[in-house]
């Protein structure tokens, strides 16, 4: 599809900034102009900032995510003896579902071919978490990708050149014009990568909260609405899940930590029981709308079974060594993984309940630290990070222990104690917590 003479850029662009609904032809044009160059970067910016300012309507959304979708390679499955199933989260802080999530799906006999993404502001990135692992590959080619998926059940890797190109340009232009928290676009940015791996069914958890990029409630179901009705539109079984991310989800929050704790949980000698109850009901609804489990209370027993067993680590340990890690990460994590240069503890600084906690900055901490990227095309310190995190509604004393500090100097953990203890708030009475799942 390319722009013909009746289809300019500054036409489309108006059109948009009027409020004018956009035909399925307008779209097309944008979205190749995204790939062939045809729309400039600053048309870029001025398209993305009309949709910011106008929405689209539902109509609008899908075309736009199936042309999105429908601009580079499109993933099929035929031949599979299973379901395809994924997850997405729109991201948070100390979030690491996804690792134990997939295990225990592909465990229970469903496909999980996911494509996850790297941080991106003070959220983790759940490539980046698994590039802690010494030889893990995150960059397959698509063949080996399927032929992953098809015999251990389960491949998670990073975003490919060739899957969804036009959504790589407009994201990249979107984070420098202040257009990233539009409604559409961030609809259009996550469908069309996750249609094009050719799902069968897609649970969204959709995070919201102040460690989330939507903090309330009314945006947060507004998100949820809008990728489920477009990803239906657009053929995919998809429901979403609303979690709390208004404390680290877990005890950790960085690369390696969070890869620590993804394989105390999976063997069952550490599971936070809120991070337990986000996997429980996301894996519920992935064994639900796939049949692979007649209904919840049956979804619970299949879950607990995998754990229970061993099967589920098995799973995961299988996909480490497919993917270029080692054979025995499960057993043996430390073996593949590097440790931060100084641990230090994090004492509280006054006596009482821990009320609040300012998830936002404890993931920019995490950043400070070196565990995130300032630009994009920086390095990642896997090691750094918080762990033993203490979480909300606990009584502490002063100077007791509520977390610890993983980082590369002295300097550096020192500034993140004190960034740590700055995003806490604590209160006489025992504080009343938000739920874990909002809906």
């Amino acid at each position: 599809m390319s722009v013909t003479n009746k289809i300019i850029p500054q036409e489309i662009i108006r059109l948009k900034r009027n409020g004018q609904i956009l035909d399925e032809q307008s779209i097309n044009g944008f979205v190749s102009g995204l790939v062939d160059g045809n729309f400039s970067d600053s048309q870029v910016g001025a398209m993305a900032m009309a949709i910011f300012q106008n929405g689209m309507s539902i109509d609008e959304r899908v075309n736009f995510t199936k042309a999105m979708m429908n601009s580079g390679d499109i993933i099929s499955w035929q031949g599979f003896d299973g379901p395809i199933v994924d997850k997405h989260s729109t991201g948070g802080v100390g979030d690491k579902v996804s690792f134990m999530l997939a295990a225990i799906v592909s465990a229970c006999g469903g496909y999980v071919p996911m494509i996850s993404g790297r941080g991106l502001g003070h959220t983790g990135g759940t490539a980046d978490k698994l590039e802690s692992i010494a030889g893990f590959n995150v960059q397959p080619s698509i063949s080996e990708f399927k032929r992953i998926v098809k015999e251990v059940g389960v491949a998670i890797i990073s975003q490919t050149d060739n899957l969804a190109p036009a959504d790589k340009r407009l994201y990249s232009i979107r984070d420098v014009t202040a257009t990233v928290e539009s409604i559409p676009l961030i609809t259009a940015s996550i469908l069309s990568k996750k249609l094009a791996a050719g799902l069968d069914v897609l649970v969204m958890d959709v995070k919201v909260g102040n460690g989330a990029m939507m903090n309330n409630l009314a945006d947060a179901k507004a998100l949820a609405d809008s990728i489920v009705s477009v990803a239906n539109g657009a053929g995919v079984k998809t429901q979403a899940i609303i979690t709390d991310m208004n404390q680290v989800l877990g005890t950790s929050a960085g690369n390696a930590i969070e890869m620590y704790e993804t394989v105390k949980y999976l063997t069952g000698k550490q599971r936070e029981p809120r991070l337990h109850k986000v996997v429980q009901a996301l894996a519920t609804a992935m064994l639900v709308n796939t049949k692979l489990a007649s209904d919840e209370q049956d979804a619970h027993k299949k879950i607990d079974k995998v754990l229970s067993t061993g099967l589920a680590a098995e799973v995961f340990d299988r996909m480490v060594a497919a993917l270029g890690g080692p054979k025995n990460f499960v057993e043996k994590p430390w073996d593949s993984m590097t440790k931060a240069n100084v641990i230090v503890e994090v004492k509280a600084s006054q006596h009482g309940y821990i009320a609040q906690m300012d998830t936002r900055a404890v993931g920019m901490s995490v950043v400070g630290l070196g565990g995130g990227r300032t630009a994009p095309t920086q390095q990642v310190d896997h090691t750094v990070g918080f762990d033993r995190i203490l979480p909300l509604g606990v009584q502490v004393n002063r100077g007791e222990v509520i977390a610890r500090v993983h980082a590369k100097d002295e300097d550096s953990a020192n500034r993140a104690i004190e960034q740590f203890n700055n995003a806490l708030s604590y209160s006489e009475e025992t504080p009343e917590l938000p739920p874990v799942i909002y809906s």
